[in-house]
């Protein structure tokens, strides 16, 4: 087993891309170097089992094209990479946001070939715009957000959410072609946590699905940099070591689904962003929608996490439209939202791994 301070060194390695600072963009620098800086905000959005599912070509004219990895799919949670390309619409909302704050105009184009579903857009950026501004200004606590963002497992703190911030994050939403249900009623949240329980077990009987999870859950002290540590489970670290074997061995549904109903009933807020059509264009839609929505309550020390199971058992899907009282629509993502205490982000690879010629 490695030394201690080894450990510790390949620990900080896997986390080393949060440190980014603005303070550090290469403003005299060529715009190919500006547009690797931008990369570096644009790996820090969230992915489904933080696949990380994404590669970046900078290409000429000064574009990035943004494409989808498919060698890191989740066949058996997501088999049509519905999440995955979610988290490349997120990805990509982030890199606007970057561009934005330093200045850049971009103008995107979504699935701009259709002989090529992987390439997700096209990003053209326009250097030092002074139409960018007031919106940088206006998006500037977003733009903060993104190094303090993470997923909260833990239970949420019993405090309302502002009212005002509930509207923003629905107009957040409609903004990008999306809709966001919240559900503060007791009643309500009850049936969705029903749902998020039956998802537990009906995934946790599956030992397809209890495989795949446990391929992307890493002892504490783990150097990858993808996947998640068993410490944003809440394991310590010895645990963390035995915990992806429990995982794939047992089926622990009952006892997942008694935590998670508790997690969901216990938040002050439950969640579900959604679309009128389910289709790659409206995936890519709901992943930007998300990565602004996550920003926006992170900027109101507000924390998130998901509770997809319901979505993600295809069977349970429709009921969750019918608990919300939606005739017709698609949910895309459930969501918990809450005040809580301090989580420690979760691995980054760099942006020299996830560039490509």
């Amino acid at each position: 087993m490695p030394s201690t301070s080894v450990e510790g060194k390949e620990q900080h390695t896997a986390l080393d891309a949060w440190n980014v600072s603005e303070k550090d963009f290469p403003r005299k620098g060529s715009m190919d170097d500006q547009m690797k800086f931008l990369l570096k905000y644009a790996i820090l959005a969230p992915s489904g089992h933080n696949t990380q599912p994404w590669l970046f070509k900078i290409a000429k004219n000064k574009m990035i094209e943004l494409y989808a990895d498919r060698s890191r799919a989740l066949p058996v949670v997501d088999p049509d990479d519905r999440a995955l390309i979610i988290s490349c619409g997120a990805a990509l909302y982030y890199l606007r946001l970057a561009a934005n704050h330093f200045g850049m105009a971009d103008d995107v184009e979504l699935l701009p070939d259709k002989g090529n579903p992987d390439l997700i857009a096209k990003v053209t950026f326009k250097e030092k715009d002074p139409s960018v501004q007031k919106q940088a200004e206006h998006d500037s606590p977003l733009f903060q957000a993104i190094t303090k963002r993470r997923s909260n497992r833990s239970p949420f703190d019993n405090k309302k959410l502002p009212d005002d911030l509930i509207a923003t994050l629905r107009a957040n939403a409609s903004a990008h072609s999306a809709w966001l249900d919240t559900i503060d009623d007791e009643l309500k949240k009850n049936s969705i946590a029903d749902l998020i329980s039956q998802g537990d077990k009906v995934q946790s009987s599956d030992k397809r699905f209890r495989r795949e999870l446990a391929a992307w859950i890493h002892p504490n002290r783990s150097n990858s940099k993808d996947g998640m540590p068993g410490y944003a489970f809440g394991m310590p670290d010895l645990m963390s070591y035995v915990g992806p074997v429990l995982v794939r061995t047992f089926d622990m549904g009952k006892g997942q689904a008694a935590k998670d109903r508790q997690l969901a009933t216990g938040s002050p807020v439950l969640a579900v962003l959604g679309t009128d059509a389910d289709e790659p264009l409206n995936w890519i839609q709901t992943g930007e929608a998300l990565a602004r929505i996550l920003l926006q309550a992170r900027a109101e020390n507000v924390w998130t996490s998901f509770m997809n199971q319901p979505i993600e058992v295809q069977e349970l899907r429709p009921k969750l439209r019918e608990a919300l009282g939606r005739a017709a629509g698609y949910p895309q993502l459930l969501m918990r939202m809450g005040y809580g205490k301090e989580v420690k982000a979760t691995p980054r690879r760099d942006v020299t791994e996830v560039i490509v010629k």
